[in-house]
């Protein structure tokens, strides 16, 4: 996980606040803000590993850092004990992370938690990856033309 694009963003956003006189001081603090910035992003991804930890147990989630970026090990329960797996992007980033809000029924948000933890990995990393996978393959295929219903209704579906 690339923590550059958080930090600079930070950054931006801290000279963007400056004015004209105080630039120069913005500018050397963004330096050391960086530092720091890291250093707290670090903290709250090991709590976040170790509260999913205490909701995974027997599982586990463990932060740690290469090359001055933090990538997670997630070893789940299985029947014999295996070697943590390691949780490292598949794919590289393609600019910006665009984030999207997405409400499964229940049982389908159980399908992919289930295939998720199977494969070892994230549900986030599991969806990126099929999406991938699904959106190589083509496109969508289109849904039949609404029907009309009694009373003049439509029966289908908006996209």
């Amino acid at each position: 996980m690339d923590l550059t694009s958080y930090v600079e963003g930070l950054r931006a956003e801290l000279l963007a606040a400056a004015g004209p006189e105080e630039a120069a001081l913005a500018d050397r603090l963004a330096a050391a803000v960086a530092a720091a910035t890291r250093l707290a992003m670090l903290d709250a991804l090991t709590d976040a590993a170790d509260e999913i930890t205490r909701d995974l147990a027997p599982g586990s989630v463990e932060v740690r850092v290469r090359d001055r970026n933090p990538y997670f090990v997630v070893t789940t329960p299985d029947r014999e004990p295996a070697a943590p797996r390691v949780q490292e992007p598949e794919l590289p980033p393609e600019g910006p992370v665009g984030r999207i809000n997405f409400r499964p029924p229940e049982q389908l948000k159980q399908r992919i938690e289930e295939a998720a933890a199977r494969d070892g990995l994230s549900v986030n990393a599991w969806l990126t990856r099929t999406l991938n996978t699904a959106l190589a393959a083509g496109p969508a295929p289109t849904p039949a033309a609404p029907k009309t219903g009694s009373k003049g209704t439509f029966v289908g579906w908006v996209g």
